[in-house]
């Protein structure tokens, strides 16, 4: 059967100890796109994402993966569809990368010549003899996304992927990221890092205290909260604030044909300043 929906949740809720984690989270999520889900810690990003990968149940709701009950997933040859990145490396500290990621092509049956091409992959080429527990921050964040992507998962969940990491080695998962969705892997990607989020994500939803407060493309969600102003830059360095009416229009034009005219463009807020509309608070990274 051909799923375009990969994933459907509706009315997801989960509860600890009385306490909802999430209270009726709805979403769908198609074959091929790069769906962010945000929000600041603790407002249940891990939480969802354990959940998806039947790794956590859920008190009420319907969710399935794949188009059948997330429950499933718990049969091994679905659980090699997928790939998850989390703050859990799964990688063996005493051992080299290569040695480890020799461990999980045996796991999914994976010819181990997969290995050199992950790493060249995520720039560890060369890199193949040295021991996890000696790796900085970003190198073993890029080792984990190799162990993720080994078996070329159809979905990938990733939480928190380049979470404090430095600009380098964010942009290199960003590129690895970006090739494994044009070749069609879905992917699952919670951040708080709303820059990252406006880079990557085809559409994204806004958590909050385990509530889905918006959701939409960044394009879409930007456009509805717009000020409908508009900002000129002109050659002596002035910026000047303008409507959509006529007498904007004259000022623009004049400045055109005067050749004074650098730059113009809408005044769209950030997702981040959206986030702040929309939930009252600043999203600290």
């Amino acid at each position: 059967m051909k799923v375009s929906e990969l994933i459907e949740v509706s009315n997801l809720q989960k509860e600890f100890e009385g306490k909802k984690a999430l209270d009726a989270l709805s979403f769908t999520i198609k074959k091929g796109e790069t769906f962010g889900f945000l929000g600041p810690s603790g407002s249940g990003k891990t939480t969802t994402i354990k959940i998806l990968t039947a790794q956590l149940s859920y008190s009420l709701g319907e969710v399935s993966v794949f188009g059948q009950s997330v429950k499933q997933l718990k049969n091994p040859a679905q659980m090699k569809r997928l790939g998850v990145l989390t703050d859990n490396t799964g990688l063996y500290e005493r051992l080299t990368i290569h040695d480890n990621l020799k461990l999980y092509c045996d796991l999914y049956g994976v010819s181990y010549s997969r290995i050199s091409e992950v790493l060249e992959e995520v720039g560890l080429s060369g890199e193949e003899k040295k021991q996890v527990s000696k790796m900085s921050k970003g190198m073993r964040q890029r080792a984990t996304l190799a162990r993720t992507i080994l078996h070329k998962p159809e979905l990938l969940f990733l939480d928190e992927p380049t979470s404090s990491l430095d600009p380098v080695s964010t942009e290199r998962i960003h590129r690895v990221l970006r090739k494994l969705n044009e070749e069609g892997t879905t992917i699952f990607l919670t951040t708080h890092d709303m820059h990252e989020a406006e880079r990557m994500c085809d559409r994204v939803a806004f958590l909050n205290k385990g509530r889905i407060q918006i959701q939409g493309t960044p394009k879409e969600l930007r456009l509805s909260y717009t000020d409908s102003s508009i900002t000129i830059v002109l050659k002596d360095g002035r910026e000047q604030l303008l409507g959509k009416d006529s007498e904007s229009a004259q000022r623009i034009a004049e400045a055109i044909t005067s050749q004074q005219l650098v730059s113009i463009h809408s005044n769209e807020p950030t997702l981040g300043e959206i986030f702040a509309r929309v939930t009252g608070k600043e999203l600290l990274q």
